[in-house]
């Protein structure tokens, strides 16, 4: 292998080189890793050029990088916009003297999910078709949630506005999923995107935390504060643009992140694994229980809420191959962990529901808990058969896929239905 090679990966290199003459390998390659794929193989042509199959590719990869630029331009161009929509909407409150906490609790999630639906319409060059129903969702939820009443604590209409974002969530889903031919393997691609869009949204939001201290402790030093304009404009315009670049980025660029997201699954399964064990024991030391402590029985749930998020996470990876059986038995663990935590927790809201009466926020609680554990039971004895080699990873997929609805049909209930059947209270 001659020095001027040496900026590549050898691997890749020694890939390309071996399989030349194999289409179906190549594009496996490419499909893998297409930046890298490109680098490596623009470095190689000269030594292969004399080959029919690189001359081909030679010209799919110029052409697609001369096309690629064009497409970024307009990309660019929607993103702009999309960011000034976002951030405009996010002024309102100054704008026409809306309560902020009134305002931001309600009309936060308009000002990401749609413009991420709009961004996949556009580039995947969708029928209008294919975004009418969730246009029409999104439209009659603004309006509802809006006219909803807004003087007192009201928690059926506190349980709505919290529930919007699933459900703008949901309908994002819809979008992303809208051209697919197999609906649950584009549900868990969905799944995995999100794990990126997170990763790389979190990434632009310590970037953005650290060069607005910097900025802050620079104008300090000239006598200048500027936390309030910074606060009006920046944050304001700033926020919502986060999650919006983040889309692109991942979606034009999945080698950046694509590796960080089955490494954090791994990291973390044993991680949470572990806490779980020790919060089960000493719980019983504390005096604590979900039982009679309301504030406790909430975190309770929301330790839940993000635990199931992450096995259906580490599931959705470890489809994608690097699962050892160690692992996936430490999964199945977290699975079966995962139904005590639950069922303490649908024992502590039966008790309280019959305890002390039916509220929305108990409602809502059982509901989200009989559907998760449901769930999990369902996910656990497929992890279950996997660990005995009775069924592949892929059928713990379907398990999750086919569920995911019943959780956005669950929001829509929530977010309309509450407030109507609790009399607004």
């Amino acid at each position: 292998m001659t020095q001027d090679l040496t900026s590549g990966q050898p691997d890749l290199r020694e890939s390309i080189l071996q399989h030349i003459e194999e289409p179906a390998v190549l594009e496996r390659l490419y499909r893998a890793d297409a930046l890298a794929f490109s680098k490596t193989f623009m470095q190689l042509y000269p030594m292969i050029k004399d080959q029919v199959i690189a001359r081909v590719w030679h010209e799919r990869l110029t052409h697609r990088s001369t096309s690629a630029v064009s497409s970024m331009r307009r990309d660019w161009i929607f993103i702009f916009i999309a960011i000034l929509a976002a951030g405009g909407l996010m002024k309102f409150p100054d704008l026409f003297g809306f309560r902020d906490d009134v305002f931001y609790s309600r009309n936060i999630a308009f000002a990401v999910f749609p413009m991420l639906s709009a961004f996949i319409v556009w580039r995947n060059g969708l029928r209008l078709s294919a975004y009418l129903l969730p246009m029409v969702v999104t439209l009659l939820a603004a309006i509802y949630i809006n006219v909803l009443p807004t003087d007192g604590t009201r928690d059926s209409v506190m349980l709505a506005c919290i529930h919007l974002p699933l459900l703008l969530w949901a309908v994002h889903g819809h979008v992303f999923t809208a051209d697919a031919r197999h609906a649950h393997s584009a549900r868990i691609s969905y799944l995995r995107y999100n794990g990126d869009l997170l990763v790389m949204t979190a990434l632009i939001t310590i970037a953005g935390v650290i060069f607005s201290m910097i900025t802050f402790g620079l104008f300090n030093m000239i006598g200048m504060d500027i936390e309030k304009v910074w606060e009006s404009y920046i944050i304001i315009w700033g926020a919502p643009a986060v999650p919006i670049l983040a889309n692109v980025l991942v979606r034009e660029n999945p080698s950046l992140v694509n590796r960080i997201s089955p490494l954090m699954a791994k990291i973390f399964t044993p991680l949470v694994l572990a806490m779980l064990v020790i919060f089960l024991g000493t719980m019983a030391f504390t005096g604590r229980d979900p039982y009679q402590d309301r504030e406790f029985l909430l975190i309770f749930n929301v330790l839940l809420i993000g635990v199931m998020a992450l096995i259906i996470f580490s599931v959705s990876e470890a489809s994608k191959g690097g699962y050892s059986a160690f692992r996936l038995i430490l999964l199945f663990t977290l699975s079966v962990l995962t139904i005590i935590v639950n069922g303490i927790a649908l024992s502590a809201i039966s008790f309280r529901l019959v305890e002390y009466g039916l509220t929305p926020n108990r409602l809502a609680v059982l509901a989200g808990n009989l559907l998760i554990m449901t769930h999990l039971l369902i996910v656990t004895r497929r992890l279950f058969l996997v660990v005995n080699r009775k069924q592949s990873v892929e059928d713990v997929e379907r398990a999750i896929a086919v569920f995911l609805p019943v959780y956005a049909l669950w929001t829509l209930v929530v977010v309309f239905g509450f407030p109507l059947f609790f009399g607004f209270r």
